[in-house]
């Protein structure tokens, strides 16, 4: 379960949206490591890799490996719920619920450095709590990096769906705590690790079945008997608004749009998050 996620941002944005305060209330971003490597989804599979917040010390104190937990990200992910008495499986995107303001509009804005400094007020990624390893080749070569994400029961709103849950971590305190393996012993961190009720969700089509459909339509709500787009509220109208844009970067008014099969297949690397007032890696 929670193997299938959608991470489509652009990088800029990405990097924007994991916005932090440090130790001395300064807003701050982290820090990527080999940005190139990303490239967003909307349907990411087991198989690809993903953007992952890891702690700073990671890469200048300590060696890579050693307390060993991340944060992986996303818009949310994929969960089938079996149809009783059939072989069918109806898909659910599930992630976190949104909140639209006046500022929400978008997405893209937030690309701008001149916004760097500002609130994040856009889509909330979904923050779930893992573990990593990573692995050098005895004959030299790229080192493979590798991710687990805790699962754990599911919480009372997606139990029909699903018996299992990720372990999502709720908010940047949590997140924090859960990245700063030099303060927050492993014994305190698993504390941060149980179901939550902070979740919401809606059905999508069927295309998002295949790994290789790569489009808005994996994360759009559809009306289970009839099969046509929702007149939705809440957070799905959130996310009707949010995909009604198909690119979040900004776009200028002399350039023609997108086409949907322009929208680049998947890719991805790791980030860092550090607990250090200075600096967060990415």
């Amino acid at each position: 379960m929670c193997g299938r996620t959608s991470c489509h941002l652009p990088r800029d944005v990405l990097t924007r949206a994991c916005a932090y305060q440090d130790r001395r209330g300064q807003q701050r971003l982290p820090e990527w490591r080999d940005p190139d490597k990303y490239c967003p989804s909307y349907n990411k599979s087991p198989q690809s890799n993903s953007p992952v917040l890891l702690s700073r010390l990671h890469f200048v104190k300590v060696p890579l490996g050693k307390g060993r937990r991340c944060v992986v990200l996303a818009d949310g992910f994929y969960e089938w719920q079996r149809c009783q008495g059939t072989n069918q499986r109806q898909p659910y995107f599930i992630y976190f619920p949104q909140i639209k303001t006046e500022k929400s509009g978008s997405i893209g804005a937030a690309d701008s450095p001149e916004n760097w400094g500002k609130v994040w007020d856009n889509w909330r990624l979904l923050t779930m709590a893992g573990i990593f390893d990573c692995w050098e080749p005895p004959e030299g070569g790229d080192v493979l990096y590798s991710y687990t994400i805790i699962t754990v029961d599911s919480c009372k709103g997606l139990s029909d769906i699903h018996h299992r849950m990720p372990a999502i971590l709720d908010g940047e305190e949590a997140v924090s705590k859960w990245l700063d393996f030099g303060k927050v012993s492993t014994q305190e961190a698993l504390k941060l690790i149980h179901p939550t009720e902070n979740i919401t969700f809606h059905a999508v089509s069927s295309v998002v079945n295949n790994s290789r459909n790569n489009t808005p339509e994996c994360l759009a709500p559809v009306d289970l008997v009839v099969k046509k787009e929702l007149k939705a509220s809440g957070s799905s109208q959130r996310m009707l608004q949010w995909l009604a844009t198909k690119s979040p970067k900004k776009e200028d008014s002399k350039t023609p749009q997108k086409e949907e099969s322009d929208v680049p297949q998947w890719s991805s690397q790791f980030l860092q998050k550090s607990p250090l007032p200075t600096k967060r890696g990415t």
